[in-house]
């Protein structure tokens, strides 16, 4: 297999999350497909409840107990010759492990929660280079500078000494982001990463992202909730509703022709610059909320607060992922070329 720049280094098919609880069984991620290419960002989007920061976790296998993989495939591919399928590693394993944070590496909304209070930056940089690379030292500190250097904290070798607390916000979330970097990934997953950050902050750690990103040829996966965030940066974008992709494309497609109702409702809720709105008038709103993962209604999951929802399909037949025009990708029964077939085979 040769490596070429259109060649997923992650493929993602029919992956599926489950939560064996008393009360039931929620189904937090349900049938995920979706590719991350070498070099290029994939934002994935939706409401919170959609199964976006646990399909990312399910990536890593870092679900938390009694939550696991329980279907599906994750075709993980760094140098394009050879693959592993990361959903058959054991996930407390050497070979996970080995994955994480050297070929795949994550950062958190909140740094703070990731990183240890009680020990210095330098303590937990240097710690995670030396666990991944068979380098001294030495060389695991100059590596350790470096990181911090590239990701903008002036002063990089006197901040080795610092503690988490002792930065502000952004520059703890460099820090995360050295940490990631530090082992050279060749894929980084970025959950939220600005969320909590100031718009100035925020801009200047997306931008850093994609410096490093253009520098590396590192690919990207990228959480958000942000439609904002996601026009800045995304090369591709999936759309995740109640554990599922609901419609994939390009930023283009998703933007400038998006089809599946939830996405329509997500991109007509944006404020938009300059539009005059009248004294009083309110944006516009999805209507409900996302269903509890315990009261999953059938058929398509959207179904309850779809305006064009249609009575005796869309809420007793879940509508499968099918591809629209090449490259794009939706779930709904009334975008789906097969089915408009059935219903109206002159016009379709």
């Amino acid at each position: 297999m040769t490596q070429t720049p259109d060649h997923p280094i992650l493929s993602v098919r029919g992956l599926k999350t489950h939560f064996n609880l008393r009360e039931g069984l929620i189904k937090a991620v349900d049938g995920v497909d979706l590719d991350v290419r070498r070099g290029k960002t994939l934002c994935i989007v939706g409401e919170s409840g959609s199964g976006k920061s646990m399909m990312a976790r399910s990536v890593l296998q870092i679900v938390t107990p009694p939550g696991h993989v329980v279907e599906g495939s994750m075709a993980f591919s760094r140098d394009g010759k050879s693959s592993v399928d990361i959903a058959k590693l054991d996930p407390a394993g050497k070979d996970i492990r080995a994955i994480r944070g050297r070929d795949i590496a994550m950062i958190f909304q909140e740094p703070m929660n990731s990183l240890s209070p009680v020990h210095t930056v330098g303590d937990q940089l240097v710690e995670k280079i030396l666990l991944h690379h068979k380098i001294g030292m030495k060389a695991a500190i100059e590596r350790t500078v470096e990181a911090l250097d590239r990701v903008g904290i002036p002063d990089p070798r006197r901040r080795l000494s610092s503690y988490p607390f002792e930065l502000s916000g952004g520059m703890r979330q460099r820090v995360m982001i050295a940490m990631a970097l530090g082992c050279r990934p060749a894929m980084l997953i970025a959950d939220e990463p600005t969320t909590a950050l100031d718009v100035t902050t925020q801009a200047n750690i997306l931008e850093l992202i994609r410096t490093l990103q253009d520098e590396t040829d590192m690919a990207v996966m990228f959480i958000t909730h942000d439609l904002g965030v996601v026009a800045e940066i995304a090369d591709e974008v999936a759309v995740m509703y109640l554990g599922q992709v609901v419609e994939r494309g390009s930023v283009e497609d998703i933007f400038y022709a998006p089809q599946h109702p939830y996405t329509l409702a997500l991109l007509a809720s944006i404020p938009k610059l300059g539009a005059r709105h009248a004294v009083g008038k309110r944006l516009k709103a999805i209507e409900g909320m996302v269903p509890h993962p315990l009261d999953r209604p059938t058929g398509c999951p959207f179904n309850t607060r779809c305006p064009e929802a249609v009575a005796g399909l869309c809420d007793r037949t879940e509508p499968a992922l099918s591809e629209l025009r090449p490259g794009h990708f939706g779930a709904c029964h009334m975008r789906d070329p097969q089915h408009l077939k059935t219903i109206n085979p002159v016009e379709a």
